[in-house]
């Protein structure tokens, strides 16, 4: 058997977006896996027979960026690094799911994404246009004019977006194109930006507004019509919270709703739109968020959808207790009961009743499932299998107990490899992001890694955390109070529990949200030898300025923004307490991380470093907030192996006499 090292997710494959074919007869899987000589992903369409259960390779082009099933039962697709030729911004290609040469399908003069099929042939795309460059309306022929990359330009918030880079100016625009001809129509107005959109015959509903300044976080709800090409606003922006519709039939769509600034943590009353009549009708109260969910991990790439409509009803994933779920509902707004096993689901397809996700499963990796009667499951794909034979791998022990707050508290400890009763281990204690994200015991390379190299792994899903309701994840103007108690709670019931771990020799880490309460966690208490604060934020104030949310999460998490309330933020801030830190630190960010922007790691690397605090600051080129999940193969083995070996500096020594 293999220990598990940085290098191991190599071999890891990740199937994403599992869609059901035409005729419901084949699946098709987006399939992904790191290559280290190259520093990227290849990616190819993969075909699973339902009938015999075969799965076979389609593509060998190792660059496919998105595909889906054509009415005819073909497959489109695009390559990511495609440069079509002059006045062609995107280029589609069609292949046959049985095999063959792909062929070149369609060019259009927009930058767009995978179309939704209309009954007269034509294509209803999202694309990505630009105020500052563009034509009002894009022809064959004419040259989607680029940016000038030696300087940039910001006139809008959020000026950039992570993963995105540049947002300025930029919008989400659907068009109605014709493939063969090669030309579109513009559907919604130059100025509005598309924040999510369904279609079904004539009828489109979509969120988003129009705006010149500041993009409004809560979107308007519009529909329109595809005869005409004209557009109706349902719900005006910036007065309520409006989750991504669906629609259940013609006239009906499905979504959550909730006022806008009543409260950050709900998440919204079912609702119904009738598209004909724009009459909205409140079906059902919910804890939980509708159409997206799974486990936090570092071994999954593009989920896929969410949520997907068939047969009258609605089939969406919500996170639950310390999992991700499937269930369904259906006009009337009532609820199915979990129709999935324990675990994360992360994407699921639906047609005729037969229904596909893709999950993890306890020790395993992302494959594709087919859900059966009974909640029951039967693996489609076992991309992973043979990787697994032969590692060594640690499961996580769930554990729970009452904190003094009066919430239940769920977490785990995973014993290091090669666990030996009665002998003393190093442990790390790892902090979800979030804050709003969930620990669940799913497979997760990083800490499977710790436990290899002789480390107690600890993580638990404190107040704040997904999959527990409202009340449970409400942090509103709370960051650094029960949440760092009931993490500090948890690091005392793993000692209680299992006595082998040494208490003096604890590390913390943790990303995003972790990040920030690594940072209040080392200006709070010396318990910990060693820490790692990763993608962090330190100062409040100086985030609102610089972060894609942060100028609407300030107000929505802590009830002020740095102009009325400054002393509010910084009350709650690492850096006010910046000067009480002992413990050495190592700190990293990506350049263009712009959920958290660089400057708050290296901020409070400088203020450790001016009190004489030992503390290392790496900061990865090329880079965004999602460095631990989907950045380059050489910056993930890397980064892993900084954090492995600063913990080892100083957890491991005098380890052989402990």
């Amino acid at each position: 058997m293999k220990k598990i090292d940085a290098e191991t997710f190599l071999a890891f494959r990740y199937p994403s977006n599992a869609r059901i074919s035409p005729d419901g007869d084949l699946v098709a899987m987006l399939l992904k896996q790191p290559v280290l000589d190259e520093n990227r992903y290849l990616s190819d369409i993969w075909i699973a027979e339902r009938k015999s259960g075969a799965v076979r390779r389609l593509t060998a082009r190792r660059n496919v960026a998105a595909y889906c099933w054509m009415p005819c039962g073909n497959i489109l697709f695009t390559l990511a690094g495609d440069k079509p030729e002059k006045g062609v911004a995107t280029k589609y290609y069609k292949i046959s799911p049985f095999g063959g040469e792909a062929e070149e399908f369609a060019c259009l003069p927009i930058r767009g994404g995978m179309p939704v099929f209309l009954e007269d042939g034509r294509w209803l795309v999202n694309a990505q246009t630009d105020l500052l460059t563009d034509d009002e309306d894009p022809a064959p022929g004419n040259e989607t004019k680029p940016r000038d990359d030696s300087y940039r330009v910001f006139e809008e918030v959020p000026f950039w977006s992570n993963g995105n880079g540049d947002v300025s100016k930029r919008r989400q625009t659907l068009f109605v194109c014709d493939p063969k001809e090669g030309c579109v129509k513009r559907l919604t107005p130059r100025d509005f930006d598309v924040y999510s959109f369904d279609c079904k015959g004539d009828a489109v509903v979509m969120t988003g507004a129009s705006f010149d300044c500041t993009r409004p976080h809560e979107p308007g709800l519009y529909t329109a019509c595809l005869r005409d090409l004209t557009m109706k606003e349902i719900v005006a922006p910036l007065g309520y919270d409006i989750s991504s519709p669906v629609f259940v039939d013609e006239q009906t769509a499905l979504f959550q709703m909730k006022k806008a600034h009543v409260n950050r943590y709900a998440v919204g009353d079912l609702c119904s739109l009738d598209v004909f009549s724009g009459e909205i009708t409140t079906l059902h109260p919910c804890d939980y968020s509708m159409g997206y969910g799974g486990a936090t991990t570092d071994v999954s790439q593009d989920s896929g959808r969410g949520a997907v409509a068939c047969g009258g009803k609605l089939w969406f994933i919500e996170t639950e207790d310390d999992g991700s779920y499937v269930r369904c509902c259906g006009r009337d707004g009532v609820f199915s009961e979990r129709l999935t096993k324990d675990g994360s689901t992360t994407s699921i397809d639906v047609k005729d009743g037969y229904a596909v996700i893709i999950a993890q499963r306890g020790d395993k990796l992302p494959e594709v499932y087919e859900l059966l009667p009974g909640c029951e499951e039967k693996q489609i794909t076992c991309f992973n299998e043979e990787v697994f034979k032969e590692l060594e791998v640690s499961t996580p022990k769930f554990i729970k107990y009452t904190g003094s707050d009066g919430f239940e508290i769920h977490g785990w400890i995973m014993a290091p490899i090669g666990y030996e009763p009665g002998k003393k281990y190093p442990a790390i204690l790892n902090i979800h992001g979030g804050p709003r994200g969930v620990f669940g015991s799913v497979f997760h390379h990083e800490m499977q890694l710790w436990a290899a190299r002789g480390y107690f792994v600890l993580f638990c899903n404190p107040r704040g955390s997904d999959g527990r309701g409202e009340k449970f994840a409400d942090l509103y103007g709370k960051y650094g109070d029960w949440d760092y108690v009931n993490i500090m709670e948890f690091t005392d019931k793993c000692l209680e529990i299992c006595p082998d771990i040494d208490p003096e020799r604890l590390g913390v880490t943790g990303g995003s949200y972790g990040g920030y309460m690594t940072n209040w966690i080392i200006g709070h208490t010396d318990r910990f030898k060693a820490a790692c604060a990763q993608r962090s934020i330190s100062n409040w104030i100086t985030y609102e300025g610089t972060g894609d949310i942060s100028y609407w999460f300030n107000p929505g998490e802590h009830g002020g923004n740095f102009e009325t309330d400054a002393h509010l933020l910084w009350d709650i801030s690492p850096m006010k307490f910046a000067d009480k830190a002992k413990t050495p630190t190592l700190f990293i960010h990506s350049d263009e991380d712009y959920r958290c922007y660089m400057g708050e790691g290296i901020a409070m690397y400088t203020v450790l470093k001016m009190n004489g605090v030992d503390a290392r600051m790496v900061l990865f080129r090329g880079e965004n907030h999602g460095l631990s999940r989907n950045g380059r193969p050489r910056s993930r083995v890397r980064r892993m192996e900084e954090i492995v070996d600063w913990m080892d500096k100083y957890l491991k020594e005098g380890e052989e006499n402990a």
